[in-house]
């Protein structure tokens, strides 16, 4: 298997999240509106200016955060979202640090950055958009 890559659903704040994202990450952010792509005239306005692919190429080493936004009519259940966690590894307590408080601010702090049994900082938390991560510095 060459990577496995997050891609995640967004009900139209996909470019903002992305926006954010990079923020946080650097890297280069690649995105094709619904508007860009043949046979999708028959969209809402609305519709046709959401994101129908982004993504983040974040590091040297191939690793892509991807997502969409669900058309208008087709709206994803964001609650769902409990049945998964972005890993993140970072390579400093720093960078464990700074990653920390940057995303969860104006999200949802469910174990704070701290140390545990098995890395040497820990945390889990959702974003402002519902997205939830965990950051294991080890």
């Amino acid at each position: 298997m060459k990577s496995v890559n997050p891609y995640l659903i967004f009900n139209g704040e996909a470019q903002e999240a992305f926006d954010f994202y990079q923020s946080v990450f650097g890297g280069d952010v690649m995105s094709v509106r619904f508007a860009d792509m043949p046979g999708m005239e028959d969209l809402s306005d609305e519709d046709q200016n959401r994101l129908a692919h982004v993504s983040l190429h974040l590091g040297s080493d191939g690793q892509v955060l991807m997502a969409s936004d669900a058309t208008s009519t087709r709206e994803v259940d964001q609650s769902a979202n409990a049945s998964f966690y972005v890993n993140l590894e970072p390579e400093s307590a720093e960078e464990a640090e700074r990653v920390f408080a940057e995303l969860s601010d104006g999200g949802r702090v469910i174990m704070p950055l701290e140390k545990s049994d098995w890395a040497e900082l820990f945390a889990m938390f959702a974003d402002r958009f519902g997205i939830q991560w965990m950051i294991n510095y080890e």
